[in-house]
């Protein structure tokens, strides 16, 4: 089988939930006819983008597949927070994690967030005034220890 039905399956069968190591996601796939070794499963879940968080896997572009939204998850993929003026605040991430925490925020539907931005390791998040800044920061800073 071709390493995009392996990606498919891959990405399926993080989202059961049952997979917390490398060596369960070989022994599933080996199981369901695909020839893959640790090697080129960590490969693959290189190429599909997806993190290891502490409770779990995030695949790129959602939350923690067993973190129901716990932003204590993804804060080990937080690195520094700065603010750039009066209404836009900046969160680097790790390199790839920036769409996963940004999702979270999106998600969580905060009064004070507009709207966020994300690349590969930063994330602007735009507030409307100071004062919703203010709080936003306050609140990243105690969600994501930093």
């Amino acid at each position: 089988m071709h390493a995009t039905a392996r990606h498919h399956a891959i990405t399926r069968l993080l989202r059961s939930g049952g997979v917390r190591k490398q060596a369960d996601l070989v022994r599933l796939l080996k199981a369901e006819g695909h020839a893959v070794t640790q090697s080129s499963v960590s490969r693959d879940l290189r190429e599909i983008g997806v993190l290891k968080a502490a409770d779990g896997y995030v695949l790129p572009g959602e939350e923690p597949v067993h973190a129901g939204g716990d932003f204590g998850a993804l804060a080990q993929f937080v690195r520094d927070l700065r603010v750039a003026g009066p209404s836009l605040t900046v969160l680097r991430t790790q390199t790839g994690a920036s769409q996963s925490v940004a999702l979270a925020i999106d998600r969580a539907n905060w009064p004070d967030v507009v709207g966020t931005l994300s690349g590969d390791d930063t994330i602007f998040i735009a507030t409307a005034s100071a004062r919703d800044q203010a709080a936003l920061v306050k609140r990243l800073r105690s969600l994501f220890n930093i």
